[in-house]
């Protein structure tokens, strides 16, 4: 969270789930932090449907059908880096256009509050 927190796009926030830390940019929430060695971001759906083959590869990303967020296992310094590589493409999913206007479509979430997975379980990992 440290090397995140000066990222001039990101501003730390209180997360929406209510639980430990996040960073926001631009109104949406990008990185949740619920431990010093969990880290959900928010990629949204469209990037992850983009880049599924390579998140399902890595050991330390876990996916749960249906979220927009990746949650990262952080056990070691290729973790981290990881982490700041999906930060920066959720800070892409989640950018505004030339004038201010909101992103494309389909380039975010539609909604605009969307559920980390802090709380979510699925079968294999719980």
């Amino acid at each position: 969270m440290t090397r995140l927190a000066d990222w001039p796009d990101l501003v730390e926030a209180r997360p929406s789930c209510g639980r430990g830390s996040a960073l926001r940019s631009e109104g949406a929430e990008i990185a949740h932090f619920h431990s010093d060695r969990m880290a959900d971001v928010h990629l949204s759906a469209p990037a992850i449907w983009r880049l599924r083959r390579d998140l399902n590869g890595s050991t330390a990303l876990r996916l749960v059908p249906g979220s927009a967020w990746v949650t990262v296992r952080l056990e070691c310094e290729s973790d981290i880096d990881l982490l700041m590589t999906l930060v920066s493409v959720a800070l892409k999913a989640h950018q505004r256009g030339p004038a201010g206007d909101p992103a494309p479509a389909g380039a975010g979430d539609p909604a605009p509050a969307a559920r980390c997975n802090d709380r979510r379980c699925v079968a294999i990992t719980c």
